[in-house]
């Protein structure tokens, strides 16, 4: 996944595939409740059937597909009260990740959740979307860092269905605001105080979730969009 892949090592194809895939839905480029073929996938990526079904069942397992049989696969459409529900999931989940990673940061630890920020600042100027998807990136970072892979799993996908939902019915905001929210957690954390960074995670994902607010997005062409982030350079 995007958040704990190695920089050294090169993606597989099947990674590749997923994390075009899902940044094209964080976007919002993929409207939810679209049909994703994965013939299609196949041929805008250039790979096999094989290849586009692992990986949507890889988007499956976050929360950002759904699997129908004998249907095939969908992104995911959740609506805004299932939103609300797994904010609700996200916030107990949120804090044991802070609770464990204070306990363990190490100076090392600490410049890596600085430079994380740093560079959410700079990109997420770009976009709501942009914002969204690297808010997102920030907390699996998190998670991962804790060495907890059952933590991992479970946050990967709560995260990533908060990112959906916000994609969908969020309204818009500054990016400076979630960018010093991460900046209070991240000093928290450097001291070592898990019980300030769980108050603070609460009060960062209540105001996330208070940004939510239904919303209409613009249709889009989903050969164009697969298109598109095939050939995108900074996922390769």
């Amino acid at each position: 996944m995007p958040a704990t892949r190695k920089a050294l090592r090169p993606r597989t194809r099947t990674e590749k595939v997923h994390a075009a895939l899902r940044r094209a839905i964080l976007e919002q480029r993929l409207d939810p409740g679209v049909r994703l073929p994965e013939d299609m996938i196949g041929e805008s990526f250039g790979t096999s059937r094989t290849i586009a079904r692992e990986a949507l069942g890889r988007l499956a397992v976050e929360g950002l597909v759904e699997l129908i049989p004998n249907r095939g696969a969908f992104v995911a459409n959740p609506s805004l009260d299932e939103g609300r529900e797994i904010f609700v999931v996200r916030k107990g989940l949120e804090r044991m990740v802070v609770l464990q990673l204070a306990a363990r940061m190490t100076p090392e630890i600490a410049r890596t959740l600085q430079s994380l920020v740093e560079n959410e600042a700079i990109l997420a100027s770009r976009s709501e979307a942009e914002a969204i998807r690297l808010a997102g990136e920030f907390h699996l970072r998190l998670a991962a860092l804790t060495g907890n892979s059952l933590l991992l799993r479970y946050v990967t996908e709560v995260v990533s269905r908060c990112s959906l939902v916000l994609a969908m019915y969020g309204r818009p905001h500054s990016a400076d605001c979630a960018v010093n929210e991460h900046l209070l957690l991240v000093a928290a954390l450097t001291a070592g105080d898990g019980d300030r960074a769980a108050g603070l995670m609460d009060e960062h994902l209540d105001s996330v979730a208070g940004r939510a607010l239904i919303g209409q997005r613009p249709n889009g062409d989903i050969q164009s969009v697969l298109a598109s982030f095939a050939n995108r350079s900074d996922l390769a």
